[in-house]
């Protein structure tokens, strides 16, 4: 596929105990639907051509060659032929019975991958029929030639140079140090697990956790397929619990006790680009006896079926968003407290428009004052009407000061403005960048000096979004002591509102209610009837855009190509394609043109996982030159 994305499958056939005829059968059909799907790698339970829970049948010689004569029959299946197929077979090895994945591509079996770990505990015994395998790869005659036997194995794709599998068998995954830390270390990106879990109450979520968690702990995506309907109930039941992970994050998952296949897609590159970024993942000094095995692919184009977010800076579901909400705000509020400790500062100055961000700095204000103990009146809110400022967001201003008992001032700055463009010359009919910029500059004067005023700081109310894009006025609204929203994105920050609006209530609820069905705007415009003239989002572009180019350029370091195939996945219905491409333009040329103003930011916390602050996640020369990526852009 398209940008690093392979499509994967983990299937679960419907087998009978030991018919290893009926269960290739099975396995094949069950191949067919993944190859229809697009699936260039396949997984399937451990075991699965002869069933897990054959007992003390394994050491027969009719259910070994039967599976043999089975492997061979899924090898030939047509659809196979162009796919990387995981099956679980016991294998005889010098003499030994080995629980086994075995590796199938092309019509041939490349490799045999035997279990490490045999679990023999609890309803599990596979030491009385398998012996474990810790020893390096060997060579063992099959099928009129020789395949890898043993653990050390990466199959490398020869289309995708960013893809790389490794696999391991259930009980590897829950010691403590499972093989797949090695795999990955050693490449692979993409990790396999053929498994034969059964259920039992609250195993899937334990399970769940598990796969997740090796899933982020090796930066790889995680396929894991289960055993199910049609293994033996005489002890256990089995589920399917079929999973699908990259990087820690869930994509697709089997309903428990529902034969199928599950099938979704990986980013490998994306995975490539996260393990270059973490400059402590590779560690290979221990590393030695891998095998590399080319296989091919048929890396069809087809169209994404993972879930894109419009929104990845926002939690998903009401639960989730309270969650992260409350965090999100005690960390500003955590951060601002520090600061305002340590500089021993006896008031906070926070400039209120009406808008979004400032009731977001006066909200996280307020939650400081109150871990500090202190009366809100120490906190300084200040107004400062000017030419563009209308009556709805003044009166928004004030009703939400009064709201939260702090201290409200209103300074009005229009007359200092004039007597700044008498002074300079510069005509008030002239409505450029310097009539704009007074007022944004005048504004922090005034903060500032009030500040010095009452041995206080003045908190900044900019936001990520806003940095980005450079849509601030340097050393005006660019400027503060510390910056509380500098990592909180635009579209983020209307949920944190809305969050703590309806924790608050009341008054309080109401008026920042109204903030939020209020048009984004810097109001440096005289209002046209009495109503905000200048739109931020008919200037630079819908904020929802912007924040997804964001994330998706910053923190996976996708070039401009990638970033358009998802916003088309994510916003097909909402706006054309030339439209996404007008504004993920301006977003390059906009990006790398204001990194000038990213470079001297004032301190401000980090809340996630996209920041731009010089100190923490994002060093960039000013001078960078845009021309590789706005050409890519342009020629989409």
């Amino acid at each position: 596929m398209k940008f690093g994305f392979v499509k994967v499958a983990a299937a679960t056939p419907r087998i009978r105990v030991a018919d290893t005829e009926h269960n290739a059968e099975s396995i094949c059909a069950c191949i067919a639907k993944a190859h229809e799907a697009g699936a260039e790698i396949l997984v399937f339970p451990e075991l699965c051509l002869c069933g897990y829970t054959c007992g003390d049948l394994f050491g027969q010689e009719v259910l070994l060659e039967g599976s043999l004569r089975a492997l061979r029959q899924v090898a030939a299946c047509p659809q196979a032929k162009d796919m990387l197929v995981f099956v679980g077979i016991p294998l005889e090895v010098g003499g030994v019975l080995y629980n086994c994945a075995a590796a199938l591509s092309g019509g041939r079996v490349l490799a045999f991958i035997p279990k490490r770990y045999l679990p023999n505990y609890a309803e599990f015994y596979e030491k009385r029929n398998f012996q474990p395998y810790r020893g390096e790869n060997i060579r063992i005659p099959f099928g009129g030639g020789e395949v890898i036997f043993g653990n050390k194995v990466v199959f490398r794709s020869k289309t995708e140079p960013d893809l790389a599998v490794a696999a391991e068998l259930c009980e590897d995954l829950w010691v403590p140090a499972p093989p797949s830390v090695s795999h990955a270390l050693a490449g692979a990106n993409v990790i396999v697990n053929l498994s034969a879990s059964d259920e039992t109450a609250g195993k899937a979520e334990y399970r769940r956790m598990l796969v997740r968690a090796q899933s982020a702990k090796t930066v790889s995506a995680y396929i894991y397929a289960d055993a199910g309907d049609g293994e033996s109930t005489t002890d256990m039941a089995f589920a399917g619990h079929n999973m699908i992970c990259e990087n820690g994050e869930m994509l697709a998952e089997s309903k428990l006790f529902e034969n199928g296949v599950t099938v979704s897609e990986v980013d490998v590159r994306k995975l490539a680009f996260e393990r270059r970024r973490i400059n402590t993942f590779y560690d290979t000094s221990q590393l030695s006896g891998y095998d590399s095995i080319p296989f091919a692919s048929r890396g069809k184009d087809l169209p994404l079926t993972r879930r894109i977010p419009r929104l990845p800076f926002v939690p998903q579901g009401e639960e989730a968003l309270g969650e992260r909400a409350e965090l999100i705000l005690s960390i500003q509020a955590a951060g601002l407290k520090k600061r305002l400790e340590h500089a021993r500062a006896q008031t906070a100055v926070v400039g209120i428009s009406g808008g979004l961000d400032s009731a977001l700095a006066l909200l996280v204000c307020v939650r400081a004052f109150d871990a500090l103990g202190r009366s809100r009146e120490g906190i300084v809110a200040v107004t400062m009407p000017c030419f563009g400022t209308t009556d709805k967001t003044y009166q928004n201003s004030l009703r939400l000061m009064r709201e939260l008992g702090v201290t409200a001032r209103t300074v009005p700055v229009s007359a200092a403005v004039r007597q700044h463009f008498a002074d300079i010359g510069h005509d008030e009919a002239v409505h450029n960048a310097a009539y704009e910029n007074a007022q944004a500059r005048m504004r922090t004067l005034v903060l500032m000096d009030i500040a010095n005023d009452t041995n206080g700081l003045v908190v900044g109310t900019g936001d990520l979004s806003e940095l980005a894009l450079g849509w601030a006025t340097y050393n005006g609204d660019h400027m503060s002591m510390y910056g509380v929203n500098a990592s909180v994105p635009k579209t983020l920050v209307k949920y944190l509102i809305r969050s703590e609006a309806a924790r608050l209530g009341g008054g309080a609820e109401e008026v920042l209610t109204d903030i939020l069905n209020t048009e984004i705007s810097p109001e440096l415009l005289p209002p046209e009837g009495g109503k905000i003239a200048q739109k931020t989002e008919e200037l630079v572009g819908p904020y929802e855009l912007h924040d997804f180019y964001l994330y998706y350029a910053v923190r996976w370091g996708f070039p401009p190509a990638k970033v358009y195939y998802l916003a088309k996945a994510a916003f097909g219905g909402s706006y054309p394609p030339e439209t996404l491409k007008k504004w993920l333009v301006s977003f390059y040329r906009r990006f790398f043109a204001q990194q000038f103003k990213r470079s001297c930011l004032p301190d401000g916390v980090k809340v996630g996982s996209v920041a731009l602050s010089p100190r923490g996640d994002w060093r960039m020369p000013s001078d960078a030159c845009v021309r590789l990526w706005l050409e890519e852009a342009e020629n989409i």
